[in-house]
């Protein structure tokens, strides 16, 4: 039923969704979303998880979200909360989560703000060598219209060079705030 409503939402707002992960049934993946310039950036999200089928995919996000009295959405939609200002060996943890929930994958935002960073963080690049799961590359493209689900994409053992190429390909994207995007 949502997923009906999240298409006629996408068809009376123009957008649509491309899903090119050649896949029937759900990925175990790192859903890597970008770029993430804009809080509707969630909403998008939500919507077009639901029409690519994939409702069983969570996300991680700033813990503060997951507090009264708004909370409860955030772990209902599959939040996970991310307590930001300690270490909390979260690689290693979201690690177990792919390796003890079976069919689990979750959406990471490498920004990590809806602002403008130089620099990406990589802890996803990390889960996904740790778990043995591939990226699935999630571009929201304000300009277009569109959001598009990228074919499974293997990290290799060069995290710098898969950095570098992964915003490579986000770099024509274009956020809601697009001067926040990949430079």
């Amino acid at each position: 039923m949502f997923r009906a409503f999240s298409l006629l939402v996408f068809k009376l707002i123009g957008w649509t969704v491309t899903d090119l992960r050649a896949t029937s049934g759900p990925l175990q993946a790192i859903y890597v979303v970008a770029p993430h310039t804009s809080n509707w950036d969630f909403l998008i999200g939500v919507f077009a998880r639901s029409i690519a089928r994939l409702g069983h995919a969570r996300y991680l996000a700033k813990a503060s979200l997951f507090k009264p009295p708004f909370g409860w959405i955030f772990r209902a939609l599959g939040g996970y909360p991310v307590d930001r200002s300690r270490n909390s060996n979260l690689t290693e943890q979201v690690a177990g989560y792919f390796r003890d929930i079976p069919g689990f994958s979750v959406a990471i935002t490498p920004e990590g703000t809806r602002k403008r960073v130089e620099k990406w963080k990589t802890g996803f690049w990390h889960i996904a060598k740790a778990a043995n799961v591939p990226l699935v590359l999630v571009s929201f493209d304000y300009a277009g219209k569109e959001v598009k689900f990228s074919a499974p994409w293997w990290p290799s053992d060069d995290k710098e060079k898969d950095i570098a190429a992964l915003m490579e390909y986000y770099r024509p994207f274009r956020g809601m705030n697009a001067e926040d995007g990949v430079k």
